[in-house]
């Protein structure tokens, strides 16, 4: 028997205003795991005012030490049910369940202490002017918008969740309509850690109908979407026009930049890990390989053997390195990419094939991690976001020729080099139009640092600071001391 996800608004779960719902499919086995109640903007529209009314209520009232014990209680809630949270993690996306209990649940607990430590050590400015000073608040910006994609589920809405509690905002969250689970039971850890009715809703449902609400509500004063490029460009357009605040993490072709003299070893292993963890379904999944010459031949050879190696199948099997992708339609997409790729001119060197796998995953949208040879870097399969376990290898002979190549695509988000020269490493990386770079590693996260792309790879930074200025508006106070100071 199937459950029934319901959104949750006001501190009580409800159903939706139409009763109507629909299903949540198991990506791996081609199962209904659920049924989800169905939003509109009616049900927004509860959301929203339930989030008003608890902003003019106590929570409008809480100081910065309230709010980050809640953050604290809210992580403490959230580690005592990790191994529930993986499995529906896992349910819902089709990942390892070893991935979602190492990384992703684990980040999830993370997020939450790290923002309430954030705001309890957060300095004030303070600036003197001889006969004044100046010092400001930062208050917070009322009702926010939280739309969040279904690869990384929790892990992204408690990104967003933790420093928007922190700064004092109350919340409407929209998840993605293929992963509802984990969104479901943080709203109840969230209740269970005793913060306010209202501070915290979930609205279920499809983009075109209760995120685009939640976009045109006019008491929704702050949008923080993480998505694709061409919704993220919607959001905008109508975001803008009520001038609201907007945070866009967006899409990325990011490029993973191996030198002749990077490790082999380790540059390996790291572009195997950036390309196919997730099932490549990570915005900053390294999914075009450029490699020079003279080392070209022997990595493309080594890196096609270890991904033809990766076990692909069950994702509650301990050896699992692969899962299913988030659904067949998804897979259907990456599997026009790889048909494109032959189109070009390309070779499959492994994969590029659904898996031989035991009955019970037949239907699952599961896909071998695939490595291409022969493109050129400028094709439409090296150059276009697959987000799927399809990467691309390309030589190149000079450096220049290589910030050329990773600068040519239409998005800005990523980037990791590999050598063991450090002033190269510099002045690479200073070189490439991406919001970030990993030298000799990938992914390797400090929660204090900006995160974020350019071009089309979003609008704004998150983490750190940089989440906390979102999440609040600026107030400054000048008191005049008199003429003498």
């Amino acid at each position: 028997m199937t459950s029934t996800l319901l959104h949750w608004i006001n501190g009580a779960a409800s159903t939706s205003h139409t009763g109507d719902t629909f299903e949540n499919i198991g990506p791996a086995t081609g199962e209904v795991l659920s049924h989800v109640a169905r939003g509109n903007s009616d049900d927004v529209n509860r959301a929203v005012q339930a989030a008003v009314n608890a902003q003019n209520g106590p929570w409008g009232k809480t100081t910065t030490n309230e709010r980050a014990d809640f953050l604290d209680k809210i992580a403490n809630g959230l580690e005592k049910r990790l191994d529930e949270l993986a499995a529906l993690e896992s349910a819902d996306t089709g990942k390892p369940l070893s991935l979602a209990k190492r990384i992703d649940i684990p980040r999830a607990i993370a997020n939450f202490r790290f923002f309430a430590g954030a705001v309890r050590h957060e300095e004030g400015s303070f600036h003197p002017m001889g006969t004044a000073i100046n010092y400001t608040l930062r208050k917070p910006v009322g009702v926010v918008g939280l739309i969040t994609p279904w690869n990384l589920p929790l892990y992204l809405l408690s990104w967003k969740t933790a420093p928007a509690l922190a700064m004092g905002n109350t919340i409407v969250a929209k998840p993605s309509e293929m992963t509802p689970s984990t969104a479901t039971l943080l709203a109840e850890v969230i209740s269970e850690a005793g913060v306010p009715d209202g501070v915290f809703n979930l609205v279920h449902g499809f983009g075109h109908e209760t995120g685009q609400a939640l976009v045109d509500h006019s008491d929704v004063r702050a949008i923080s979407f993480t998505g694709g490029t061409n919704t993220g460009s919607q959001v905008a357009r109508t975001a803008a026009g009520a001038f609201k605040k907007l945070s866009l993490e967006l899409g990325g072709k990011n490029s993973t930049i191996v030198f002749a003299d990077a490790d082999p070893e380790k540059a390996v292993a790291g572009a195997l890990r950036a390309a196919f963890t997730n099932q490549g379904q990570v915005c900053l999944c390294g999914s075009r390989i450029l490699v020079e010459r003279s080392l070209y031949r022997k990595f493309t050879d080594e890196l096609a053997k270890r991904a033809s190696a990766m076990v692909v199948g069950d994702p509650s099997a301990p050896n699992t390195q692969m899962g299913a992708l988030i659904s067949r339609d998804h897979r259907d997409k990456v599997e026009s990419y790889v048909a494109l790729a032959k189109e070009e001119g390309g070779t499959i060197l492994s994969g590029g094939k659904r898996p031989e796998l035991d009955e019970a995953f037949r239907d699952g949208a599961f896909l071998e991690p695939t490595v291409v040879d022969g493109l050129a870097p400028t094709c439409r399969t090296s150059t276009e976001e697959i987000f799927g376990p399809v990467v691309t290898v390309h030589p190149f002979d000079t450096e220049d020729e290589a910030v050329s190549i990773a600068n040519g695509v239409r998005y800005g988000l990523s980037a990791s080099v590999w050598t063991r020269d450090l002033e190269r490493a510099h002045r690479v990386a200073a070189n490439l139009d991406t919001g970030m770079v990993w030298v000799n590693t990938w992914l390797l996260r400090d929660l204090r640092v900006p995160f974020g792309g350019v071009k089309d790879s979003g609008v704004g930074r998150e983490g750190g600071k940089w989440s906390l200025s979102f999440f609040s508006e600026a107030k400054n106070i000048c008191i005049q001391l008199g003429d003498k100071g």
